[in-house]
């Protein structure tokens, strides 16, 4: 019961710890499929699904560019900074420009 002038105490709070980003996996959606196939490529750390045949082709081109580069570097996936792993999908991207 709490009366007039009373104080609720709290219990003490805990202090809240920064969380560090962390990549678990890479998902690429194509969203451009006409021709009615279902497209479905999976892997350790990746989902890729749909797209068109060139679209899905490419997604799959990014995830391999992407993994290559960081074993080269003795690295898996989550074990990649995410601007690392940006970084890559940005070369990937560009590479067919």
């Amino acid at each position: 019961m709490l009366m007039k002038g009373s104080t609720v105490q709290q219990p003490p709070s805990r202090p809240r710890q920064k969380k560090d980003k962390e990549l678990v996996g890479l998902v690429g959606i194509g969203l451009d499929n006409q021709d009615g196939h279902t497209r479905l490529t999976t892997g350790e750390h990746f989902v890729l699904y749909g797209g068109s045949q060139e679209t899905h082709e490419r997604m799959v081109d990014a995830v391999v560019h992407v993994t290559e580069s960081l074993r080269r570097k003795g690295k898996s996936l989550p074990e990649a900074s995410v601007e690392e792993v940006v970084d890559l999908l940005r070369e990937a991207h560009d590479r067919h420009r």
